[in-house]
């Protein structure tokens, strides 16, 4: 067919057994995009220790509660990300129906007794021990599996050049029933991650641009209704008016935004250095081990070390792109672009916020912020990258 060729594969066998000696698993790994991740997530274990070490009533009296934490969090998803390569994306591909229904079953779960409200947010699911689950950080994956299922399932058969528009549809169907049980946490910044990601994907597929436009326009469309209707809550209306109007309410709604610009401003070119920072040891600004710790980067390491987060992100979004230009199989392509979409996108939010480009939306820094879904979410999408570059083609 012209304009696309069914590549050739090895035997379909299980886990890493699909690998020649010639193409091992060591030399098909993109070390660049692991090096980068596994960067992050240390800079993340330092910056979230230093926002709490001395939040005692957080950390129940013990400085290390969160370092500890973060790095089982680190550890646990780079397990996650191990036995996603194992699997291979292929094999998952077959049981993405199943990880779908789990994860509607999980955030509806939300909403029922075993919801719990974090933030103004309905959107955990406590769990024994004093951990808990948001159920929306991996509905991101489902929506980028479900829809690279079904848009890439004719395609790579060699039977169409692009999804049809009933192909489209039925994608477009399954990515917006978990996004309205999202939307009526309410967890309005996952939404806009899910939305970033729909694009992304649609982009990748070679879907018409008249869908592309279509949602763009519902979007807006949907936006103004919201307001007018009064759907959103009080936290959320004030956060807008905090981001349209800085100054409108310095020692209420416009607090954070405000104390992380002063943090970030404090640093200047190298920091004041690492726990040393007068507003993290201050506590001036909530939520810094989540939401708002690039602020700790920002005064403790400065415009140098808050530039490496930026060009470590940058690596990890590079090498993601090459995956997503190199490999020969549509399905390949469109997961990682969604992923790529949905990294880039919640980066520069969270980043945006604490610099008062954004408004406050309560999304973690992919890989630095303290969080078990979001950090076993972003290693697994890291453990699917990996696993389309792994089982790219072998050529003769």
């Amino acid at each position: 067919m012209a304009g696309f060729s069914v590549p050739r594969y090895g035997p379909e066998r299980s886990g890493w057994g699909r690998l020649t000696a010639r193409d091992s698993l060591v030399r098909r790994l993109d070390w660049p995009l692991l090096g980068s991740a596994v960067a992050l997530s240390f800079i993340g274990s330092l910056l979230v220790w230093s926002a709490t070490r001395g939040r005692d009533s957080l950390t129940h009296g013990d400085p290390y509660y969160f370092l500890f934490r973060h790095a089982l969090n680190t550890g646990i998803g780079f397990a996650l990300m191990i036995g996603t390569i194992w699997l291979g994306h292929r094999t998952l591909r077959g049981a993405v129906p199943i990880l779908y229904g789990l994860s509607v079953l999980l955030v509806m779960a939300v909403l029922t007794p075993l919801g719990a409200t974090v933030n103004g947010a309905h959107a955990w699911i406590l769990l024994p021990g004093g951990f808990s689950l948001q159920p929306s950080e991996f509905t991101k994956i489902t929506i980028i599996l479900v829809m690279a299922m079904l848009l890439a399932e004719r395609v790579d058969a060699g039977d169409q050049l692009h999804p049809d528009h009933r192909t489209v549809a039925k994608a477009l169907g399954l990515a917006a029933l978990p996004m309205a049980v999202v939307m009526g946490m309410p967890d309005l910044g996952s939404v806009m991650v899910m939305v970033v990601i729909v694009l992304g994907v649609l982009l990748a597929s070679g879907a018409s641009n008249r869908w592309i436009f279509g949602i763009l326009g519902a979007g807006v469309a949907g936006a103004v209704a919201i307001w007018q209707l009064g759907l959103l809550d009080d936290y959320q209306i004030a956060r807008f008016a905090a981001f349209a109007n800085p100054a409108l309410d310095p020692a209420g709604v416009g607090y954070n935004t405000n104390q992380a610009r002063i943090a970030i401003g404090s640093g200047g070119l190298s920091g004041t250095g690492l726990f040393q920072g007068t507003q993290t040891t201050g506590q001036f600004v909530p939520e810094q081990q989540t939401d708002f710790v690039f602020t700790v980067a920002g005064e403790e390491l400065g415009f140098l070390g808050a530039g490496l987060i930026l060009v470590l992100l940058g690596i990890v979004l590079w090498r993601a792109c090459r995956i997503a230009r190199e490999t020969t199989e549509l399905y390949g392509t469109i997961v990682a672009a969604g992923i790529i979409a949905w990294f880039a996108f919640q980066a520069f939010e969270n980043i945006g916020m604490t610099l008062g480009i954004m408004p406050v939306a309560g999304l973690p820094l992919p890989f630095v912020s303290y969080g078990g879904s979001s950090m076993f979410a972003v290693w697994v999408a890291i453990g699917l990258l990996q696993s389309i570059r792994v089982q790219r083609p072998i050529t003769a």
